[in-house]
């Protein structure tokens, strides 16, 4: 039995204390802020259901550098006290660090094939997934995350984190007018948002959820992004650009603040109480083969 994701919404006290976020989307969502849950309370209901946690990374060529770190720092604040399965796709597993993990907590790693072209790393991302999901996880996972290798976590990120469908707002669009976020724009390409439609901006960096829901997904988004390619189309920001078109038509049960998914070259906003998850900071013309 999975709790419902309304259970986040424990302690309406909380909320006259903040008044400075949105705490639900349009369509009644909850959105992830410190100060929106009680971590106390949710172990209390999701410990007894014997979770496990499928968490897949992409670890393609010098980015295997960024593993170590990555699984340390995940070690101390992710899905702490529960079972994690981390898949690591990888092209060098040799690379794969010997990290030491808490019981109940496994790595697993998935041969991939070198890439010339990172955008061609981040196409296949989401077949992957999708992959894994129907060959090797159902029936060994209950929820799955999706998360970029070249980060580390700073803090607390739990079951809080749980739902059907996860997806975290971008934080380099999070104070925006949509008009002003980086969708795909050209109506020939698969991922297209016209002006004057959409939500907010996800990132791809973390997304989530039910087994079935991200196999759906990842699904629908690995088709449209063959389908661009076979019409000579490369949309914006390869997955981004066609999980931003799925989240549309397709709205996520949770959103995850931009604490999920912060970066560590931004300063921080007043809005930020702390940061969870953050992208390190990086010389791309370094670490990507093209």
């Amino acid at each position: 039995m999975l709790a419902p994701e309304g259970l986040l919404y424990t302690q309406p006290t909380v909320f006259p204390s903040r008044t400075d976020v949105v705490f639900a989307s349009p369509w009644l969502a909850p959105i992830v802020w410190e100060g929106s849950f009680n971590i106390a309370l949710l172990d209390s209901i999701y410990k007894p259901m014997n979770l496990t946690i499928a968490t897949t990374v992409f670890a393609v060529g010098k980015y295997v550098a960024f593993l170590k770190d990555f699984l340390e720092t995940a070690e101390i604040h992710y899905m702490v006290g529960y079972k994690v399965d981390y898949y690591i796709f990888t092209d060098r597993p040799g690379d794969v660090p010997n990290v030491t993990l808490a019981e109940g907590r496994r790595v697993r790693v998935m041969k991939v094939p070198s890439s010339n072209r990172w955008q061609e790393i981040s196409a296949r991302r989401m077949e992957m997934i999708q992959l894994l999901i129907e060959n090797t996880i159902r029936g060994q996972a209950d929820y799955i995350f999706c998360l970029d290798v070249d980060s580390k976590f700073h803090a607390h990120f739990g079951v809080e984190a749980l739902g059907r469908l996860v997806a975290t707002i971008h934080p380099s669009f999070w104070t925006l007018q949509r008009d002003q976020f980086t969708y795909e724009r050209r109506p020939e390409s698969r991922a297209y948002i016209p002006l004057g439609e959409g939500d907010f901006y996800y990132g791809g960096a973390v997304f989530g959820g039910l087994l079935e829901d991200v196999r759906a997904m990842t699904k629908t988004c690995s088709q449209n992004f063959e389908a661009d390619t076979a019409n000579g189309i490369e949309a914006a920001w390869q997955e981004e650009s066609h999980l931003n078109r799925y989240f549309l038509y397709n709205k996520p049960s949770k959103l995850l603040s931009p604490e999920y998914l912060w970066m560590d070259v931004a300063g921080w906003n007043k809005e930020i109480k702390l940061v969870r998850f953050s992208g390190v900071e990086k010389n791309y013309a370094e670490i990507r083969p093209n």
